[in-house]
Parts: structure tokens; sequence; C-alpha cells
């Protein structure tokens, strides 16, 4: 089964707790503070490769965790940090937050982002030390990663794309002109998801083909999941419109102009694109009557009546290239397989990975939490600091003060990174002047 889409949630490496130690060698009496930093977590990162066609494996896998950095040491030993975790996605992925804001575009082969990043790791009680502290009994609690949900959107990239209403022959022509073997039956929708060939010239050049679910009128508005058909003909360089000759001229040649219809109300520059014009079937005519219908058709174009004549390529007297081709005797596929290749354009080339350029389109980093703060462990429970001013005027041993507090340290994540850290019940948590007891009530 062919996937294009995949929601995931994606979570970064927790950062390794602090050590709190202190020296304990023979002839070094009253040891300072001897503990090492934890190691920060591991990014996830999102690369592009061309050997994945589609994202059926984070479709069935769709959790995505790096793993967490290591705690720090007595001697000063810092713990190692967590390894960067890899996720290899098809080539022309996007990837939208939840709120559909386009995060990045992996848009070349080996193109990469950095997708969450991993929490720092906690401070040592080494840290800590002053010259009126000097045994310090607190260190740091690891950050946690960042956490998103995403959601994944492949657009195939190619060099053409083949379109056209259901059961016009598309897929019998992509078997005739490349190595692709798609489905074929004499109904419509026989082909239920995009299908990739690679044609290849006499001379060794290689293009690839995408053949797509055929398009109904209204393809623009969803109509027969149009949106996600559409969206696999926004990186195709060339546009292969085909046309059915079981139609006469004026049937075809109002169906030709739905079909671009759909493509303008689409959008995303696909009313631009240059397209060649294939009328399939051939072979369903009398040898005498295939030119006169072939010239009929050009000389139609050429009047430009309809808006959908004016993208279509022009060979170099300025004639509309309209070619007839027929899958079942192969009549013409040579003509248009050599046609693919002198109009296709040529591909852009990839920016040089030294160059300084990015090499995915577009990437906004994820935000933070606007409320950062910061998780001690310390003798007999915990400290909390950067968000003093979240304890200011309440009291504690008031209900309704100890609920709004409740709910002000759980909006700001303060009670999950204390679950997260193993705080039990009864121990204390600081926060400024205010001293908490960590209760039973706050382990939801």
């Amino acid at each position: 089964m062919f996937s294009d889409r995949a929601t995931v949630q994606v979570e970064a490496g927790r950062g390794g707790d602090g050590s709190m130690a202190f020296r304990r060698e023979k002839y070094v009496p009253r040891g300072g503070p001897a503990g090492g930093d934890g190691g920060s977590g591991g990014d996830v990162v999102l690369v592009a490769s061309e050997s994945l066609r589609d994202l059926t494996a984070l479709r069935f896998n769709p959790h995505v965790r790096a793993p967490a950095g290591r705690a720090g040491e007595g001697s000063s030993k810092t713990g190692a940090n967590g390894p960067d975790l890899e996720v290899p996605v098809p080539v022309g992925t996007q990837v939208f937050t939840e709120d559909g804001t386009l995060v990045c575009d992996l848009a070349h082969p080996g193109a990469r982002v950095v997708i969450t990043r991993g929490g720092r790791g906690g401070a040592g009680n080494i840290r800590f030390a002053t010259a009126t502290r000097q045994a310090p009994r607190m260190a740091g609690v690891g950050e946690d990663g960042e956490a998103r949900t995403l959601e994944l959107r492949l657009k195939l990239i190619a060099d053409a794309a083949l379109l056209g209403f259901p059961n016009v022959g598309k897929s019998s022509l992509l078997r005739r002109i490349s190595n692709a073997t798609p489905k074929v039956a004499d109904y419509p929708f026989t082909t239920i998801e995009p299908v990739l060939g690679i044609v290849e010239s006499p001379d060794g050049h290689q293009l690839t083909v995408v053949d797509v679910p055929g398009l109904l009128e209204g393809a623009s508005e969803g109509v027969g999941l149009g949106h996600e058909f559409l969206a696999h003909l926004e990186r195709a360089r060339l546009l292969l419109h085909v046309v059915s000759l079981e139609l006469d001229l004026d049937a075809a040649r109002n169906g030709f102009s739905v079909i671009f219809g759909e493509l303008a109300a689409h959008g995303h520059g696909l009313a631009e694109r240059q397209r060649l014009v294939i009328l399939n079937k051939l072979d369903l005519l009398a040898p005498d009557d295939r030119g006169t219908y072939l010239d009929a058709f050009a000389a139609a174009i050429a009047d430009s009546r309809l808006a959908a004549d004016e993208g279509v390529v022009r060979d170099d007297g300025g004639r509309p290239v309209v070619l007839g081709v027929s899958c079942a005797t192969g009549e013409g596929i040579d003509r248009l397989v050599a046609a693919l290749h002198r109009y296709a354009p040529a591909r852009e080339a990839h920016n040089d990975p030294d160059d300084g350029l990015a090499d995915y389109l577009v990437y906004r980093p994820g935000i933070g939490g606007s409320d950062r703060f910061r998780l001690l462990r310390a003798e007999g429970g915990y400290r909390i600091t950067g968000i003093d001013d979240v304890a200011v005027g309440l009291d504690p041993d008031d209900p309704a003060d100890a609920a709004a507090l409740n709910a002000a340290l759980d909006e700001r994540g303060v009670l999950a990174a204390l679950r997260r850290a193993g705080a039990a019940t009864g121990d204390e948590v600081r926060i400024g002047e205010a001293v908490l007891i960590y209760g039973a009530e706050d382990r939801r």
C-alpha cells in the first residue's frame, strides 16, 4: 500500500541528570564537590533518502524517540551525550505542524534537518560551588527534549507526470514507455495510488515519470481524493496530458479543458506548467482518419480558443506538440519517448553541500516552552528556579491557592518534569521562598 501521509509523534532525548558527588580520596580530607554534568539528549534528524518511495514505515511506527543522555558521575565525569536519531524519509517529504505550518521541505537527496532538539544535561554539583558554599548538595536534573506532533506529506518528484480522466490508458502508457508494471484493466480507477517509472533513451539518459490516479471534475475541491492526487503533480517538470481517442473531437477538447480547469483551481503553478498532449488509443481510428484527427486537435490548440491551450509545448516551428499513440500496438511510442526526453526541462542542480546554502527549502525551528525553568535535585527534595513569580502571593496551605498553584505548575510542565525526575510523595519542592510538598494529588 502506498502511503503519502503520516502523522508522527517526535520526541528528542532527555538530558542526563547531573551528579551530586564528593571527592573521597586518601589524604584528601573533606574533599570538595566532584559531580559531573549530565550529557545532552539526542536530536531527531530527518534525512531525505532516495531508497524510500513512501511513508509506510512511519505510518505504522509513528512514535519516534531519540536516546537520552547519560547521567554525570563522580570524579567530575560528564555523562555521554545521547546519539542523534536519524529518520530516513522519501525525497520530496514536507513536514507540517498540527496547525498546518510548513516546517521544512526535504526536496533533495541527502537533505537533512533537525526536527526536535535534545534536552540539556543537568549540572553536576561542582557547578554550584562558590567561595561561601564549598559543599553544595544539589545537582541539576536533565531537561526534557523537544516533543512535537508532526504531519508528513509526500509530494513525488518526477521529470514528468501523466494526467487525465480515468480509463484513458495512462497506466498502459506507463508500461509501454518505462520499466513500471502498474495494474491495467478495462475499468475506471484501476490505478489507486501513484506509480513511478523510469524512461530510458537510446543514449542511456533516464527520466522519471509518475502515473497518478485519474482526475474527476471537481478534483481541486477534493472530489475523488483530488487534493492528494493533484499534489503529486506539483513537482513534475512536465505534464503529459492523456486524451482518449474514443471521444469525438469536440468531447475530447471539452475534457481537455475540464482537466486544465482543475489544475488552475488547485494552484501551485500547475496551470503554468508545460504540457505535452498525448492522444491515446490511436488503433481505434481507421488509418486514414488518424492524421486528420491529430491535425484537427493541433489546429484547435494553435487557435488558442481555450485557456488550456496556452501551456501546450510548441515545436521549433511554433506548432503545438500533439502526439498520437497506441498502447495496444506500440504505434507512436518511440516518438513519444523522444519527445519526452527533448521537452522535459533539465533538472535543477542540487546545491553543493559545501557552499553554505541549506539543502532544504524552508525551515522553521520548533519553539521551546516560553516558561523555561530549571529543576535541581537537592537534599530532601527539589528546587525549581526561573519561575519564582508563580508562587508569589499564594498560600500553599489554602485549598484555593493550592489548586491555582497546582494548575499553574501543570500548565508550565513542572509537574511532568518532577514525575520524570522520580519525585516521590512527601518530597519538598522549593520555588523561591515557597516550600511545597509533592503529594499524591500531584501524581496524576
